[in-house]
């Protein structure tokens, strides 16, 4: 199991994935609305990933546009997992003490039981992707 849930003990901890569709993880997640939140309780064996929201961000609070202004409704979720994400969306979600974890892994619920299995699968490479975020991230919003 990852760190964050053998540090979780008996308590649950809410893991978001970005899901346009609510059928597959999505990328560029700084800009993504659209979210399942699974709570994820238990260690080993014992393991237990439950889909428990679907939440639709309104424009204020998708995270490129969010600034910390008001509590955000996955501001309890512990880590957030998505198909890609630029440097300064991770930096910025860590700095929220959220974890970033970016997979190919095309099925939400799957993408957290393999997480929280250490056997997640790792993200494309998406080199034009990269320097597209990079380039945008320096743009004002």
């Amino acid at each position: 199991m990852s760190e964050e849930a053998e540090q979780s003990g008996d308590q649950p901890i809410q893991i978001a994935v970005a899901s346009r569709d609510g059928l597959t993880v999505a990328g560029h997640i700084g800009k993504c609305a659209d979210w399942i939140v699974f709570n994820v309780a238990g260690s080993g064996a014992d393991t237990a990933v439950r889909e428990v929201a679907r939440i639709t961000l309104p424009r204020e609070l998708v995270f490129h546009h969010y600034r910390d202004e008001i509590p955000h409704p996955l501001g309890a979720c512990r880590v957030v997992i998505g198909a890609s994400a630029g440097a300064s969306f991770s930096d910025r979600m860590q700095e929220r003490g959220i974890r970033v974890v970016l997979t190919a892994e095309p099925d939400p619920a799957r993408a957290v039981s393999d997480y929280v299995n250490l056997a997640l699968a790792p993200p494309k490479v998406r080199l034009i992707g990269s320097l597209i975020c990079k380039i945008h991230d320096a743009l004002p919003i």
